[in-house]
């Protein structure tokens, strides 16, 4: 991981990129393994991002950090489609099926993508 360059403005302390979430994180991972799988070189990845948080900009966004993540995952989803990793309509079921994992797992409890089909 020594070559990827620091993204302007991602959340991070003193070691390293941090997350409110365990989603961010698993985002995060998802993006350094196809980057080191080949899937698109680091450039790419910048750039694709760059356009997402500048649209999100373009429609109000405050800037104010705290949804970095967001435009993160929409900047991987964009690549998957482009590159033809996956298509959009198997992310739009994946997504689905968390959406029904979040909707049966009570309150509290980590979210297991198995509850979806309760």
């Amino acid at each position: 991981m020594a070559e990827i360059a620091p993204l302007p403005f991602q959340p991070h302390d003193e070691d390293g990129p941090v997350f409110k979430e365990p989603w961010e994180a698993q985002a995060f991972g998802l993006v350094i393994a196809l980057h080191e799988q080949g899937q698109f070189t680091w450039a790419e990845w910048a750039d694709t991002l760059s356009l997402e948080i500048k649209a999100a900009q373009a429609d109000g966004d405050p800037d104010l950090g705290n949804i970095y993540y967001q435009h993160w995952l929409r900047a991987l989803e964009r690549l998957v489609t482009e590159k033809e990793l996956s298509r959009s309509p198997e992310i739009d079921a994946r997504q689905e099926r968390w959406r029904q994992a979040y909707l049966n797992t009570p309150h509290g409890q980590p979210i297991s993508l198995e509850a979806a089909d309760h």
